[in-house]
């Protein structure tokens, strides 16, 4: 008799938020290019934030996710470090990542 085998869940049909697509801004990508310059560790943890953010779900994970009340709707920030947060949008299956230096800024 052959062992019995396991049925285990397929993780995409239990995780309806998963599939994200990302649109780099600017700004972001300018940031991300000044950490790898000057603080590279901070930049891998930028694209640690990045992947658990496109992985799983944008409104909890790594970085202490939050609304951003005064920016725009939609609109969410996870911590880098104590100064710096990382600033993304979410908008139906796309992901905005728009800054990843200093806190928030509007526009």
């Amino acid at each position: 008799m052959s062992p019995k085998r396991e049925n285990k869940p397929d993780k995409s049909k239990n995780n309806p938020i998963h599939g994200y697509l990302p649109v780099f801004s600017p700004d972001f990508k300018a940031d991300l290019a000044w950490w790898y310059r000057n603080e590279p560790k901070k930049g891998d943890k930028i694209l640690d934030l990045v992947a658990d953010i496109l992985d799983g779900d944008p409104f909890t994970g790594l970085g202490r996710p939050e609304p951003l009340k005064y920016i725009a709707a939609d609109t969410w920030s996870r911590r880098i470090d104590l100064e710096h947060r990382l600033v993304y949008k979410v908008t139906g299956n796309k992901v905005y990542f728009l800054q990843a230096r200093y806190h928030y800024q509007s526009g």
